[in-house]
């Protein structure tokens, strides 16, 4: 059996384990935004949210377990779709997918994974989701997701923030060429699909009878047309800040897109994510579930598989210990008035 890891709790400490292990180009891409020094705002908009515990309440028999799109789950906690987890370790989507089954949680496979993705739910008993930008061509995207089908993952999840590439300052650019180097960066230029509509949607939706998800949602209003075109869940994402410098942290807006949906779809939400602390605030502010991202991957990079499922261990440690102390037993018990706004510095 392997060595135990030992892995720093903070999340500070983490990334400077992880980046002693990663080359400086895989370190940079992991970490970029949209941009550089990296921008911390969504890390810091969850802080801004405080804790106002109720007490007086027997929290001997607490519980994370929750229920999602007929999976039950260990903890609300999600791995997020996350590109070139080879970057990190050699194993890779396969080390991640190890570690989600052996907590019991949901990984999302990115479709720019570094293994095959039809190869990862097989590497272990996780529930696993597909992540999925649309080719432009119809034929291509009934393609793609009748081969997730046949490989086993259980849920679709469709990216829509990113019609074009971004202008990142730093990290991996794809030049197209000497004469326009940033033509990546508008609709004629870029390799991802920039006439992705609602009725895309509603397109993909109906080749499967898997559940749909739609990632990226910003907004209330796109939450429930998401709704309308037969998505079964949503993820507010704003990419990881990846995408548009100055866009809205997640945390300050999952509260009025749950509320606009009102528990008629799965509402997740990530951007930020540090700590099972941040799944509860998640929590009281509507979403149903939270997903995590980077962190996973400084896990992987530190210590492997060990260190993601350490990580995760001490993630659904953390949201059992503040529901405890907020006076919740189970995360239906996580309620808005349990928060307070006050702003972080």
């Amino acid at each position: 059996m392997a060595p135990r890891p030992d892995l720093p709790w903070d999340m500070a400490g983490l990334e400077r384990m992880a980046r002693s292990q990663l080359t400086n180009e895989a370190a940079v891409y992991f970490e970029t935004t949209a941009t550089y020094p990296p921008s911390r705002e969504n890390e810091r908009a969850w802080r801004g949210w405080r804790f106002q515990p109720r007490v007086g309440i027997d929290v001997r028999h607490v519980t994370t377990e929750t229920e999602m799109l007929g999976t039950t789950m260990t903890a609300p906690i999600l791995l997020a779709p996350c590109a070139f987890a080879g970057y990190a370790h050699t194993e890779g989507e396969w080390a991640v997918a190890r570690a989600a089954a052996e907590r019991e949680l949901v990984y999302i496979v990115s479709s720019a994974s570094s293994k095959p993705p039809e190869t990862v739910p097989g590497q272990a008993r996780a529930t696993c989701w597909a992540q999925l930008y649309v080719p432009a061509d119809r034929q291509e995207a009934a393609g793609v997701v009748r081969r997730a089908e046949e490989a086993g993952f259980e849920a679709i999840v469709v990216t829509v923030d990113a019609p074009v590439g971004s202008l990142r300052h730093v990290g991996f650019v794809p030049y197209p060429s000497d004469e326009e180097p940033f033509s990546f960066g508008r609709p004629g230029g870029t390799l991802l699909n920039a006439g992705i509509t609602w009725q895309t949607i509603e397109d993909i939706a109906g080749l499967t009878s898997l559940p749909v998800l739609v990632k990226g949602v910003l907004h209330a209003e796109d939450a429930c047309r998401a709704l309308e075109r037969g998505a079964r869940g949503i993820v507010v994402s704003n990419h990881g800040g990846r995408q548009l410098d100055g866009v809205v942290p997640t945390a300050l807006v999952i509260e009025e897109i749950a509320a606009a949906v009102a528990d008629r779809m799965v509402v997740l939400v990530d951007g930020g994510i540090r700590s099972g602390r941040d799944v509860l605030r998640a929590l009281c502010l509507g979403a149903h579930g939270a997903l995590v991202g980077r962190p996973y991957l400084w896990a992987l990079a530190a210590a492997g598989e060990g260190g993601v499922d350490l990580l995760m261990q001490r993630m659904c440690l953390e949201l059992e210990n503040a529901l405890a102390l907020t006076g919740c037993r189970t995360v239906a018990d996580a309620r808005r008035d349990l928060l307070r706004w006050h702003e972080a510095y």
